[in-house]
């Protein structure tokens, strides 16, 4: 979808928000008495018998009816957006193939987990317009890791896993080191010499 065609949207749906917005807080008014019913019948049938604005309301009309009909059955997003929000769609001669965000991330998962001072992993993965892949990851380490090598070395690491397993191009490899521990197996040793 265009993004003209998004802009419009967007007003038309403001526009037609504010005009049900305020002809709710008529019939409140109505309804509790605050407003005389004879006023606005007064000038609802001024404005209907009108000519012109007679028209104008009946084209208004008309317009929020096709707006309606368009809200209730049919969706803002497409089939590829929705595609794009579950993950990457592929396809050949032979058919298609949806390879799931959550698929990548357990890609990613196994392989960061797979270094040696790496403890604990989550990852979050974004899919930019040209299915090109981002992939977050927050680590914590153990305290013996250096860091700018253990992340260099997994950045390149998850890059050619991805690559060789799903055939996608990832853009970045953004990794945090969320927290430094003390490694399990040292812990578990200085608890059983006491």
């Amino acid at each position: 979808m265009s993004v003209k065609m998004k802009v419009v949207e967007k007003i038309t749906l403001f526009l037609y928000s504010n005009i049900m917005l305020i002809l709710s807080i008529i019939l409140c008014l109505l309804v509790f008495g605050w407003l005389d019913m004879g006023l606005v019948g007064g000038i609802v049938q001024k404005v209907i018998t009108g000519d012109l604005s007679g028209k104008i309301i009946l084209g208004i009309s008309l317009l929020f009816i096709l707006l309606s009909i368009k809200c209730i059955f049919f969706s803002n997003t497409s089939s590829n957006e929705t595609k794009n929000t579950q993950g990457v769609l592929l396809e050949n001669e032979s058919g298609k193939l949806l390879i799931s965000k959550e698929t990548i991330e357990n890609l990613v998962n196994s392989v960061a987990l797979n270094f040696e001072n790496s403890e604990q992993v989550t990852t979050r993965i974004d899919l930019d317009k040209d299915n090109n892949v981002i992939v977050y990851v927050n680590l914590t380490v153990s305290s013996e890791a250096v860091i700018k090598d253990l992340s260099a070395n997994l950045q390149k690491e998850i890059k050619e896993k991805i690559k060789n397993a799903t055939d996608l191009e990832v853009k970045e490899v953004n990794i945090t080191v969320k927290r430094v521990v003390e490694k399990q197996e040292e812990i578990q040793t200085e608890g059983q010499a006491d």
